[in-house]
């Protein structure tokens, strides 16, 4: 008998077909936004796998609601939309895809970074307005971005990468991290103080942890220089989203590039994207079609690796195989 799966949203149509050729495959079916939670919680009652992206809670009362699931299948690198405690203890393995949205998330961040500082987002819109009359010195005036400091928080494969992409524009590149590494990485540490007072741009690339939650407030901006570049494509409640706002408009900061918030998805007339001084863009960092393509496969692998049997290459709780739920969902106990 064929195992009794969900998936969330709609994935690329191979993907779709090989979840379909090994199981037994609902799915919600609309594109314009999340399966509703009434909706997800009355079609996991009866399945063994749930493969899902970053919009859906997977909690307590879902894991209640879906005495048979083994595996949560995440399309995402990152997994705070799952309580990962409470699947260890309902015996239910947890998965991500990391690693294969690495380079993509480096472009968007390092093109934010640029898009930012030269204002290219406002000077097309000057264009369509139709309120480019002449070529002015100061007009539309930004920031280099060659041979200025980048900070970098959080240097783990995304960090590192645009750390890579800095070397290119001869920038001086320094990160703060829990871990020291060595000088390898190209980069050098630097106290995470310091670095917000000496780098002309910061680029935050952690995870959403209760550490690192609203990390970046009033102080964090007030440390920095009136004319850094301050980016964001890592999680929005990274950052204090009200501080942020204050130290834009009081100009503690020159500029800001988004591709997360505190709240998604945000107003159209949200105060902070509609500063002009902010680049803010719908949380798109690993959005390449062959990106978000291979993030869907590995997502299924992992749910079919499962369901299987097997451990999936990419288990986030490993102490899963020890609870006595695991076993008792297999058969083994």
């Amino acid at each position: 008998m064929k195992p009794n799966v969900y998936v969330t949203r709609i994935l690329p149509e191979s993907v779709m077909q090989s979840v379909a050729l090994n199981c037994e495959m609902g799915y919600w079916a609309k594109e314009d936004g999340p399966v509703p939670r009434d909706v997800l919680l009355e079609s996991v009652q009866h399945i063994d796998g749930l493969l899902c992206l970053l919009t859906d809670k997977v909690d307590e009362e879902l894991l209640m609601a879906a005495p048979r699931l083994r595996v949560v299948a995440n399309m995402a690198v990152g997994f705070d939309n799952i309580d990962v405690d409470a699947c260890t203890r309902h015996g239910v393995m947890v998965t991500n895809t990391p690693g294969v949205l690495t380079e993509t998330t480096a472009d968007l961040a390092f093109g934010l970074m640029l898009a930012t500082a030269r204002r290219i987002p406002e000077g097309r819109d000057v264009i369509l307005r139709g309120e480019w009359k002449t070529w002015s010195p100061m007009f539309l005036a930004g920031r280099d971005v060659y041979a200025q400091k980048l900070g970098i928080v959080g240097m783990g494969r995304i960090g590192s990468a645009v750390a890579r992409r800095a070397r290119g524009f001869d920038m001086q590149v320094f990160y703060w991290d829990k871990e020291r590494l060595d000088e390898s990485c190209g980069a050098k540490y630097m106290a995470f103080d310091d670095l917000l007072k000496e780098c002309d741009f910061i680029s935050v690339h952690l995870p959403l942890t209760p550490d690192t939650k609203h990390m970046f407030g009033k102080r964090e901006f007030s440390l920095m220089k009136p004319t850094a570049v301050f980016v964001n494509t890592a999680r929005g409640p990274i950052v204090d989203s009200r501080a942020l706002y204050e130290a834009l408009t009081y100009g503690q900061i020159w500029a800001a590039a988004l591709d997360v918030f505190e709240v998604e998805p945000i107003a159209k007339d949200d105060k902070l994207a509609n500063l002009p001084n902010v680049v803010a863009v719908p949380h798109i960092a690993s959005a390449s079609v062959a990106t978000r393509t291979k993030m869907a496969e590995m997502a299924a692998d992992n749910l079919m690796s499962a369901l299987s049997g097997n451990n999936p290459p990419n288990l986030v709780n490993p102490a899963v195989t020890d609870s006595q739920s695991y076993h008792e969902k297999r058969g083994t106990a």
